[in-house]
């Protein structure tokens, strides 16, 4: 069944995500409501209309849906429950059953096992004598990564154990119920794949894109990802395909993915929704990833995804605002860089506030432009003085060897 233009599309959840799923939906002649605990939110100021409500109100979810064509994900949290009573009434895409996979680790790792796609070694632990076991399975001093099962992003409910000296103090730090203990994967670059599938199973993807992070939170994205192998790159995009096709996905998912240092590809997590690092899509391929979702969710045809030319994304959050009021000026006469921010008013070290993509001749011209023009926002005309030593700084401080799988 095709949802046509002019039709009504809800969305589960309302930050920036939803915010530009909006934008793109609005493109195509569609209406946006947005249903959330918050209000006056980033997707709520840009859709035709903000519900404010709790997942838990059925009542207002069942109105919710009755005013409503089809309905799609924002971010994978969203209760069982809430999805569950919504799909009564419309379609939810993706659905109860792909949410599940990726809410809780444990069932996520699982399933892409199961399916015979390859990701670090992991078990269940329920305390500090499971770790140690994990552990002891290689050595003593083996280093692992620690994670709650569920609600974990950015680094949140994580921690590295640094082998069974450690094994203790790393559960306290975690400290609740059951978790899942992973080898610590030594990687030589972090990648993601942004696909999406549609009604009738056809297939798209932008990427591989290459991924730097800083304190565990994305940092800069780059695409093509031309320092990886083209081998490894068909690679991840067949194991994207696989997933998708596995848990009957429609609308869009990204993988993340780790690219080892002895040349192996393995699989950190999935997103059952438009991703971070899929934000340069906007500028720099044929069908953004916001359009593939609208187009998806409604039994359009795809769109190709192919990418123009080399881009590059750089996160804007709440520290590269400082004290004062940025340099938007200084900023914006950079001809290749465009801006994007998500209309939060509360700065806060961490906080996703917006973020810049640049298209340029190359993937290295892009980043460094991306680069370069966050430091004029925070330095302005004292750039000058702080530009190259800081690039070098901040590229070094991005390396992928520092960062570990904690994502």
């Amino acid at each position: 069944m095709i949802i046509s233009p002019g039709s009504t599309i809800g969305v589960l959840g309302s930050g920036q995500l939803g915010r530009m799923f909006a934008i793109a939906a609005h493109q195509l002649g569609y209406r946006v409501h947005v249903y959330s605990p918050d209000a006056l939110t980033p997707a709520g100021q840009a859709a035709d209309l903000e519900i404010t409500a709790s997942y838990s109100d059925e009542d207002a979810l069942r109105a919710f849906a009755r005013h409503v064509d089809v309905v799609t994900i924002e971010f994978e949290n969203i209760p069982l429950r809430a999805v569950e009573v919504i799909e009564e009434c419309v379609p939810v895409r993706p659905g109860r059953t792909v949410l599940a996979s990726a809410q809780n680790r444990i069932t996520e790792k699982t399933m892409l096992r199961n399916a015979g796609l390859p990701v670090p070694e992991f078990a269940t632990v329920g305390g500090q004598s499971d770790i140690a076991e994990f552990i002891q399975l290689g050595a003593g001093s083996r280093k692992v990564v620690l994670k709650s099962t569920e609600a974990g992003y950015d680094g949140k409910g994580q921690t590295i154990v640094n082998g069974l000296v450690d094994a203790a103090a790393g559960w306290a730090r975690i400290g609740h119920g059951s978790a899942i203990v992973e080898d610590l994967v030594d990687f030589e670059f972090e990648l993601s794949v942004v696909g999406a599938r549609s009604v009738t199973g056809e297939f798209e993807c932008f990427g591989p894109i290459l991924n730097y992070h800083r304190d565990h939170i994305l940092d800069v994205s780059i695409a093509p990802a031309d320092c990886v192998p083209s081998k490894i790159r068909a690679e991840a995009i067949q194991m994207t395909r696989t997933i998708l096709e596995s848990l009957n996905v429609i609308g869009v998912l990204c993988v993340e993915f780790f690219y080892t240092k002895d040349g192996r590809l393995l699989i950190n997590e999935i997103a059952p929704r438009p991703h971070n690092s899929g934000h340069l899509s906007i500028e720099a391929a044929e069908t953004s990833q916001f359009e593939q979702q609208v187009r998806a969710v409604c039994g359009l045809p795809l769109g190709s995804m192919r990418q123009y030319a080399p881009a590059a994304m750089a996160n804007l959050l709440g520290e590269h605002f400082g004290d004062v009021e940025p340099d938007w000026l200084a900023l914006l006469e950079w001809p290749t860089v465009k801006l994007h921010l998500y209309g939060k008013n509360a700065l806060r070290r961490e906080r996703k506030m917006g973020h810049l993509t640049a298209v340029a001749a190359s993937a290295a011209i892009a980043e460094s432009h991306v680069r370069s023009a966050r430091l004029v926002m925070a330095l302005g005309s004292d750039l000058d003085s702080h530009v190259e030593n800081t690039l070098h700084m901040e590229h070094d401080a991005c390396s992928c060897e520092e960062n570990g799988n904690v994502n």
